[in-house]
């Protein structure tokens, strides 16, 4: 089911409008530049200590050294390493690009740069690199989660972040197949879905989330969503001038199937290399087209029973 959203102060698409809110305040979210995350997972512990989530991930998967695995109902925040074996600039002897190998070097204030000599490209040499991303729930425009929702558990809050009231949620996890990315999970024993509310209980009273204030280098990024929006294309043009092609945005595009992520991304590679869907749609899009095929058929099928009943009278 597409619904068309009211526009906001900019011209954008307003969700917490159409949930309700007349008089709200500037669309909020996250930006996650993974090109200076460096793994800490700084985030994943502040984010646990801050809403009381139960431990986990500390299961060897023997995958790589994330052991975390993915998000779920007690990893609101997911820090994922990736491993590849590829050509890694070395742009001098003392010099190391770790934008080719796991993350941007940090420069106070300015964000990542990518060294080179003055001469031309750096040498590429084999080896390998680490991609990180602190991963979480996307927060999206067209919500699929509150669309399926039955009792009205998963709201818009006016800050236009998806928050589940847990005293609400009766287990039944209708959201979990709903969301595209594989978000929201239900906890055991008590079947309840729990997922990232962008700490709300913070943000709502003008703090920063737990994570946000926790990151070290500033990857986990919190805000006015136009401002971040802003900062984000500045970034990736400044990375693609220094060299790094392959990065993009992701969840920045509000034409994409879900209308644009309340938390998008800086990714240096394609989203599948992330375990993120390249295309990710809203899986109620097409609902009412369902819903309306159905009501068709179901007609059909009357008219057939009625035209055999009156027809076998005669």
């Amino acid at each position: 089911m597409t619904i068309t959203m009211p526009p906001g102060r900019d011209g954008r698409r307003d969700p917490a409008a159409l949930a309700g809110h007349e008089d709200h305040p500037p669309r909020m979210g996250f930006f996650t530049d993974t090109s200076v995350c460096i793994g800490c997972k700084a985030c994943e512990v502040a984010c646990k200590e801050w809403n009381l989530i139960p431990q986990d991930g500390l299961n060897f998967l023997g995958t790589s050294y994330d052991n975390t695995g993915e998000l779920g109902a007690n990893s609101w925040r997911h820090v994922a390493f990736i491993e590849q074996s590829r050509p890694v600039e070395v742009p001098g002897e003392t010099g190391f690009d770790l934008a080719g190998s796991a993350a941007a070097a940090w420069e106070q204030g300015g964000g990542a740069t990518l060294t080179g000599d003055a001469g031309g490209a750096p040498p590429a040499r084999d080896g390998m690199r680490w991609l990180m991303s602190s991963d979480v729930c996307k927060h999206c425009t067209d919500a699929a989660c509150l669309d399926v929702c039955p009792t009205g558990s998963l709201v818009r809050t006016e800050l236009g972040t998806v928050v589940v009231q847990e005293d609400i949620c009766n287990g039944c996890g209708y959201c979990v197949p709903a969301c595209p990315f594989g978000v929201l999970d239900q906890r055991k024993p008590d079947g309840r879905v729990w997922k990232c509310t962008l700490c709300y209980d913070r943000t709502r009273n003008g703090l920063e989330p737990a994570c946000a204030q926790a990151c070290p280098t500033d990857s986990i990024q919190y805000g006015p969503l136009d401002e971040l929006h802003e900062r984000a294309d500045a970034r990736l043009a400044r990375l693609h001038e220094q060299g790094a092609g392959e990065a993009r945005l992701y969840g920045r595009d509000e034409g994409d199937g879900v209308g644009g992520f309340g938390a998008f991304f800086l990714l240096l590679d394609d989203p599948e290399v992330y375990g993120l869907p390249p295309d990710p749609v809203v899986t109620t899009r097409d609902l009412k087209g369902m819903w309306l095929a159905a009501a068709k058929a179901g007609a059909a099928l009357a008219a057939v029973a009625v035209a055999a009943v009156l027809g076998g009278r005669r």
